[in-house]
């Protein structure tokens, strides 16, 4: 098993109950995939680096998980075309 950490960036247009349904859809598909949460990290609404879709600002999530090589793959797969989501970058973390 390795250990992935996944960033995730929801837009500012979602209420927290969305934002709540947004990270739980992409927990489910971790665990859909074999792999197993361990951590979530609610970073709450941060400034952007540029504008995207004509936001400023984001509300930032990163969430640890282990499994094997094949998740990540899928869940980014999954993750890419949930419309809340503006951005997002799954990293292998070092032993």
């Amino acid at each position: 098993m390795n250990k992935y950490e996944l960033a995730v960036v929801l837009s500012m247009k979602l209420e927290d109950e969305e934002r709540a349904d947004a990270i739980e859809k992409v927990k489910g598909y971790i665990t859909r995939f074999g792999g197993t949460v361990t951590n979530v990290d609610e970073w709450g609404k941060k400034r952007l680096a540029y504008e995207i879709q004509k936001m400023k600002e984001g509300f930032y999530y990163f969430i640890q998980f282990e499994s094997d090589s094949v998740c990540p793959n899928e869940v980014e797969a999954h993750v890419r075309i949930m419309e809340p989501v503006i951005r997002y970058l799954c990293v292998k973390q070092e032993a």
